[in-house]
């Protein structure tokens, strides 16, 4: 999966720890947010690279749970998205 570089935009109010302010938003293909269960729900990681890694990794456990696109966020920050899910 190729993650593009895409200007930063306005985000949403989430405000994840201060440790770990990056966070990917789940959503479905109209853009609303979807809830997932289980160990999917709510992760936030220390940098870019460890949110890139875990969203390329677990991709299919995601589309299985409804998640049809992401969006990258930092802190309240969007960085780039929505990306698609599909293959």
């Amino acid at each position: 999966m190729n993650l593009p570089e895409q200007p930063a935009t306005s985000g949403s109010a989430f405000r994840p720890p201060a440790d770990q302010p990056w966070r990917w938003r789940l959503e479905d293909a109209d853009g609303a947010e979807v809830a997932v269960t289980g160990d999917l729900a709510d992760q936030t990681f220390p940098s870019q690279g460890d949110a890139e890694s875990w969203v390329g990794e677990i991709w299919h456990e995601l589309a299985d749970q409804g998640v049809a696109q992401v969006t990258l966020f930092e802190a309240d920050r969007e960085v780039y998205g929505p990306m698609s899910l599909s293959a």
